[in-house]
């Protein structure tokens, strides 16, 4: 490839531009009127707009972006993360006009998005999945007989869906009568598709991922496991590798079952399988086709640049390494800094950036497309910078994430750097001893914040 199309916008468009860059690939950054002074739009070597500030009319307008496409003569897409990073017709498209999709076969993204599909594959490939409905529920009385056998309590999700849209837990039937119908309808709000699908919900459960990557000659690596446990409503927060919990051992038996699923589906490019932890045991949830908000804890533990990595991937590369070369080199930890006042239940605040100095030094990274002067607009996600530390071991990195969140100044808007601070200072934290429940079993973190607003 010579040219790549970045069909997205914020610090996920930065990040590909540099690691086009440094593979001498030249980069289109598109753009909505709303995003003109991104530094993506800036940091480009060509730049289109593509529309007005609602992402209907720009960022999800694949007629607009292959039409970008084609007057700048790209010959690749990256389509990052959201928008259309996991929509198979998109991916289809970009191939009917030429270019290079930078992600997994169409085929697989839209197999794997069934998570109905998804979850039937993996349990075939022998990897450990959560006991389930087995396909799509076609009514309520179908998903009570279901929940009776799964045992409650349940967890009724979009077969299309994701970001906890569409998803309700019931712990009895009387709930699950009542919750179903709602569930349903707002998925078919989101994803056009109302189908739904149970699961076993667990109580108190770690939230486990596995990066893999892999070659269009069948070669798939694991590149050891991310602990994503810290959420707010199924929403991450503070995402870290390796897992304070996970061993060794641990760390290659699920690397090597996520492996197998993998190759099961024929599975190329970069991709996470998720997993709920409990009890000793991991068990599939689902998996994303795509690069995550949070490789970046993966890359400075491992020392691979994933995004590289989907580029030679898509050019008909074969993997640069092994998985002997693949080890996992003392802690990261990623906090994402949202634009949002965590004192009033997460409200949005954009508007201007009137200062914004990023933290420095060794093992400090900072992915972000703003700046001072900056204006952030209120039509797209609230994230406005990842902070990344990397440390000899998980104390250390913790200790210097409080650091850079102390340096990280932002003024003229709201962000959640106060509530990672008062995360990482919990010694529950700090051990390692919490679970996804961790913000509602210390909802006094979220009071204290609301006091001292």
């Amino acid at each position: 490839m010579k040219k790549v199309l970045i069909a997205n916008r914020g610090e996920i468009a930065l990040r590909i531009i540099r690691a086009c860059k440094e593979l001498g690939i030249q980069t289109v950054a598109v753009h909505s009127t709303a995003d003109d002074n991104s530094l993506h739009v800036k940091y480009a070597d060509e730049d289109v707009c593509i529309g007005p500030p609602a992402a209907k009319d720009s960022y999800l307008n694949i007629n607009q972006l292959m039409a970008a496409a084609e007057v700048t003569n790209a010959d690749g897409v990256h389509p990052g993360y959201g928008f259309l990073a996991e929509n198979a017709h998109f991916a289809e498209v970009s191939a009917e006009n030429g270019l290079e999709f930078i992600g997994p076969a169409a085929e697989a993204i839209q197999n794997l998005g069934d998570k109905a599909f998804a979850k039937e594959a993996m349990d075939k490939a022998g990897v450990p999945c959560i006991p389930d409905s087995k396909g799509v529920l076609p009514n309520v009385e179908e998903s009570i007989k279901m929940a009776e056998s799964i045992g409650y309590p349940v967890i009724i999700k979009a077969v299309a869906g994701g970001g906890g849209r569409g998803m309700r837990v019931c712990k009895d039937s009387q709930e699950l009568t009542k919750q179903f119908p709602i569930a349903s309808a707002e998925a078919l709000a989101c994803f056009s598709n109302g189908g739904m699908y149970m699961e076993k919900f667990f109580t108190n459960p770690r939230h486990i991922e596995i990066q893999l990557l892999g070659d269009k000659q069948g070669n798939v690596l694991y590149l050891g496991e991310r602990d994503c446990s810290i959420q707010r409503r199924h929403q991450k927060l503070i995402e870290e590798s390796p897992s304070p919990v996970f061993t060794p051992d641990m760390r290659r038996k699920l690397g090597e079952e996520a492996v197998r699923g993998a190759k099961a589906v024929g599975y190329y490019s970069a991709g996470t399988m998720e997993f709920l932890y409990e009890n000793d045991q991991c068990y599939f949830m689902e998996m994303n086709t795509r690069i995550q908000v949070e490789h970046c804890v993966t890359e400075e533990v491992t020392g691979k640049d994933l995004i590289q990595g989907m580029l030679k991937v898509a050019q008909g590369e074969t993997l640069e390494y092994t998985q002997d070369d693949i080890s996992i080199n003392g802690h990261s930890i990623e906090c994402r800094i949202n634009a949002e006042d965590p004192a009033k239940d997460f409200a949005p605040s954009p508007g201007e950036i009137q200062h914004f100095n990023v933290p420095g030094g060794p093992g400090v990274r900072v992915d972000t497309h703003c700046y001072s002067g900056y204006k952030i607009p209120p039509f797209y996600d609230s994230m406005i910078a990842k902070l990344i530390v990397h440390a000899e071991t998980r104390a250390k990195a913790i200790a210097k994430m409080l650091l850079a969140l102390d340096e990280f100044v932002i003024v003229g808007v709201k962000t959640t750097i106060p509530l990672h601070k008062k995360v990482l200072n919990h010694p529950d934290f700090r051990s390692g001893n919490f679970t996804t429940k961790f913000l509602e079993d210390h909802a006094y973190i979220l009071e204290d914040l609301k006091n001292e607003s």
